[in-house]
């Protein structure tokens, strides 16, 4: 017989209406998973883990798990139910700010105007080409829709045309595994050639469009470590090149100027390139800069040199340039010098014209510099005072302008045209919203807390103007702060829902992001990755202190890395939040750093370190959101995982999950949601994800009194 996997109650009141009984459900208990111990000895230590079964790495997974996340399922929609109404109008308010008819901005590439179509009622774009601007006669090259028919997910990755525009290169995923296989089209035939290569995370044309050349990640590792050289057609493939050194991954990239194919290695410190002419797909692989522990650069190929953005002697980078025959330090030249307050995010070439993409205190800016004239670099003109923006996607090289993306959290996505001889700007395309939106009824700000170490934290808000800041109003408060990704303050629809509703929207910029520059990544990482939790922790007591908000009026929300912060200081503070919102979190963060056959963990040591030695597992543990579960209460949660994630298993949020409910000393509810067809990403279609955030807010307004 088997062991009983989980337990389900109800509560039924039967009715008996002539022949007919009717079973009405009045109360349901949540699932609870059975204990089966599992030790762990490390370090000296004996760690019981009683979850541990719910971890299934096969591609089929264990029925009894699958039962069991079903039974989670039905227990979380059981508990919504009452604000069904909540959700559907919430989805229907935000379907209607979507134009769902809709064309993005066309690029240029080559002979031809590349751009995408939306229809309404359908899930996925098309993709299509026109040999002029105005897009007249445009030939369909991919329609998602009638690709993914059949599939509960699909997802199109690589999407390159080479650069005689006869063949389109494009990957698809059709689970969310992000396991990508790369096809290609004939366009000039609209045939589908028989080459397939799966496991694709990057490509790169040589010039004659002969040779294309990819990267593959490693099956069960995920870590992508092989460089090919494939003749498309034939269907042979050469390997290039492999990295051994399990800390560093590979992709592969051309330049702009389409004089180089270059091959980067990058680990979380440490950065080398590889390169060969793009003209020349045969040649032998060179190494710009040898790899060095602590040395991150990136190079580019401008003019007959590299330019090579580099941390050595500046935190916050700066460029140089060197010859290609010898690109070695003693040949650098300075090309933009190191500014403490500036950190250099980015570098792109065009001809006779750079653009550097900077941050200088928690704001991004776009600085030009013209490269033949010598005039004066110029940013370019910002409206706002918090604002996001950033390089929009400009394949060709020899253009007199280009395109740029900006919005604020009140401003929505505009794209800019730029002329880099006349320095203005010019707005093509605003993302309309056909229901109706006037920004003047809203407002944004920035406002700095003060964390326990008597750092400065930035925080970004929005709200319907004329909130009362009387500690009543509602607020819903995201971070992420890892990687150093930086949080920018940005347009969002569906988050209209919320504030039309009363609630302030924030964004708390916290250490182990970038947004305050690189000692901002550098203070919230490895030995300091507690900053993060106390940060994000000191930020909310800030906003209560300062009425934005209540401890009984907020809700918290964060994903993956967010994810393990959101685990954290629920752990660390539980009496500051009503509820959180716990999305494909990274919660069991020992375990899955011991084990280095699952996805992205060894390179990622050297962002959390590596619990094997001593000292980093006796600092991960103190803040491992699964390791520091506790007799206490909890606030409400509402833990989200999807089956097929490949960043984030399944099992680490399920777990979490079980444990919580197992310690706790409340009648909080905790509410687990697995996505059974999707990845770390949720739903591939559009309107499945917008269902989605739909579910997640009416939780989030639910949670301090909001049903309408």
């Amino acid at each position: 017989m088997k062991e009983i996997l989980y337990v389900l109650s109800f509560a039924f009141i039967i009715i008996v209406i002539g022949n007919t009984v009717i079973v009405a459900q009045t109360d349901m208990k949540p699932p609870v998973a059975k204990k089966v111990p599992k030790v762990t000895k490390i370090h000296g230590y004996e760690v019981t883990d009683n979850y541990a079964w719910l971890r299934d790495r096969n591609e089929k997974k264990d029925p009894e798990i699958l039962e069991y996340l079903k039974a989670e399922n039905a227990y979380t929609d059981s508990f919504m139910d009452p604000h069904k109404d909540l959700v559907d109008n919430l989805y229907k308010e935000m379907l209607g700010r979507i134009k769902q008819d809709d064309t993005s901005v066309p690029y240029k590439k080559g002979d031809y105007w590349y751009f995408s179509k939306t229809e309404e009622g359908k899930q996925y774009p098309v993709y299509l080409r026109s040999k002029s601007k105005d897009l007249k006669n445009p030939e369909v090259l991919l329609d998602q829709n009638e690709m993914a028919k059949g599939f509960e997910y699909f997802s199109i990755g690589e999407f390159d045309v080479s650069d005689d525009g006869n063949i389109l290169a494009f990957s698809t995923d059709t689970t969310g595994y992000r396991q990508y296989t790369l096809q290609f089209k004939d366009l000039r035939t609209g045939k589908i050639l028989p080459d397939k290569i799966e496991r694709v995370t990057s490509a790169a044309w040589s010039n004659d469009g002969k040779f294309i050349f990819y990267v593959q990640e490693h099956p069960e590792t995920k870590r992508s470590d092989k460089l090919f050289r494939h003749a498309v057609g034939n269907g042979r493939s050469e390997l290039i090149f492999e990295e051994k050194d399990p800390l560093f991954r590979i992709g592969v990239t051309k330049t702009r100027d389409n004089q180089m194919i270059m091959l980067a290695a990058y680990a979380k410190t440490s950065r080398e390139y590889r390169y060969i002419p793009a003209d020349n797909p045969e040649a032998e692989w060179k190494v710009v800069l040898p790899r060095e522990e602590g040395h991150e650069y990136s190079a580019d190929h401008y003019g007959g040199e590299f330019y090579i953005t580099t941390n050595k002697d500046a935190e916050n980078f700066r460029v140089v340039r060197a010859p290609v025959a010898d690109p070695s330090e003693k040949n650098w030249k300075e090309f933009i010098p190191h500014n403490p307050a500036v950190k250099i995010e980015g570098l792109d070439f065009f001809k006779d014209y750079a653009v550097v993409s900077e941050l200088e205190n928690g704001l991004e800016y776009l600085r030009v510099m013209d490269l033949k004239t010598r005039r004066a670099p110029v940013r370019i003109e910002t409206p706002e005072s918090v604002y996001t923006m950033s390089l929009g996607y400009n394949p060709e090289f020899d253009t007199p302008v280009i395109r740029y993306n900006y919005s604020s959290m009140i401003t929505p996505v505009s794209t800019y045209e730029y002329d880099f001889r006349t320095r203005k700007s010019k707005l093509i395309k605003q993302q309309e919203i056909p229901s109706g939106y006037d920004k003047t009824k809203y407002e944004t700000q920035r406002v700095w807390a003060v964390a326990r170490d008597g750092v400065k934290v930035p925080i970004s808000l929005v709200m319907k103007k004329g909130t009362k800041l009387d500690g009543k109003a509602p607020m819903l408060l995201y971070a992420y702060g890892s990687y150093g990704v930086s949080m920018t303050p940005n347009f969002s629809v569906p988050r209209l829902s919320l504030v039309d509703r009363g609630m302030i929207y924030a964004i708390a910029h916290i250490r182990g992001g970038s947004e305050l520059g690189e000692r901002w990544r550098q203070e919230g990482r490895m030995f300091k990755k507690l900053n993060t939790f106390y940060d994000f922790i000191d930020s909310a007591k800030w906003l209560i202190e300062n009425k934005y908000t209540s401890a009984d009026r907020l809700v918290i929300q964060g994903g993956s890395a967010g994810g393990m912060l959101m685990g954290g200081v629920v752990n660390m503070a539980p009496e500051l939040f009503k509820a959180a919102i716990i999305q494909v979190p990274f919660v069991d963060v020992l375990n899955t750093m011991l084990d280095e056959t699952l996805p992205l963990t060894t390179e990622e040591w050297i962002e959390w370190g590596n619990p094997n030695e001593k000292e980093a597992y006796d600092y991960m543990a103190k803040y491992s959101p699964y390791d520091n579960i506790k007799a206490q209460d909890y606030p409400n949660m509402l833990i989200e995982i999807s089956l097929n994630d490949s960043q984030v298993p399944y099992w680490e949020g399920a777990k979490f999950a079980a444990k919580v409910r197992e310690m706790k000393t409340d009648d909080n509810i905790v509410l687990l949601k697995t996505n059974m067809g999707a990845g770390h990403g949720g739903a591939s279609g559009r309107y499945d994800r917008l269902k989605e955030i739909a579910f997640e807010y009416a939780y989030a307004l639910s949670q301090v009194g909001i049903d309408k």
